[in-house]
C-alpha cells in the first residue's frame, strides 16, 4: 500500500512558470506598443558640393538668415515675403529641398523662424549649410 499512496517520492517542489511566461508576453507586448515605429522629428540634409559650387549650382534654393533679413540665394526679401516667394519657386518642382543658412549674428529664433516659414510652404526636406560648408563657397 506504501506504493499506491505515493509517500515514497514525497513532495515534488517545482516552480510553475506559465504565470512568469505570462508575465514576460504582457511585458513584450508593452514595450513594442510604446516604442516609436518612425523616427520622430525632422529630416535634415547637409550639402556635400565641391568647392566652389555651393551657391553656383541654378536649381538649389539657399536661404540665407542675416541681421537685415532674410534673403533667398542672396537676393534681399522681407519677412512677410518670404513665404510667398518659395512658394512661388516650389510651385513646379517636384523635390522641394531647400537650404538655411544662419548668420552668426542673428539669433537661433529667426533661423527658426525661416524653417518654420518653409515648413509651412511645403518644403519637405530642410538642409542646413554649416561653417565648413560654407567656407568651401
Amino acid at each position: 500500500m506504501e506504493g499506491q499512496s505515493g509517500s515514497r517520492h514525497g513532495v515534488i517542489a517545482a516552480i510553475n512558470i506559465v504565470p512568469l511566461i505570462d508575465i514576460l508576453l504582457v511585458l513584450l507586448i508593452i514595450f513594442m506598443v510604446i516604442s516609436p515605429v518612425s523616427p520622430l522629428g525632422l529630416r535634415t540634409e547637409v550639402p556635400q558640393p565641391a568647392p566652389g559650387t555651393a551657391a553656383s549650382h541654378p536649381d538649389r534654393v539657399v536661404v540665407e538668415v542675416l541681421a537685415a533679413g532674410p534673403a533667398i540665394n542672396s537676393h534681399g526679401v522681407s519677412w512677410d515675403d518670404l513665404g510667398p516667394q518659395l512658394s512661388s519657386i516650389f510651385r513646379t518642382r517636384s523635390e522641394k529641398i531647400a537650404f538655411v543658412n544662419g548668420s552668426d549674428a542673428v539669433d537661433f529664433a529667426d533661423v527658426a523662424r525661416a524653417v518654420d516659414i518653409m515648413r509651412g510652404v511645403g518644403i519637405d526636406r530642410v538642409g542646413f549649410v554649416t561653417s565648413r560648408i560654407g567656407s568651401a563657397r
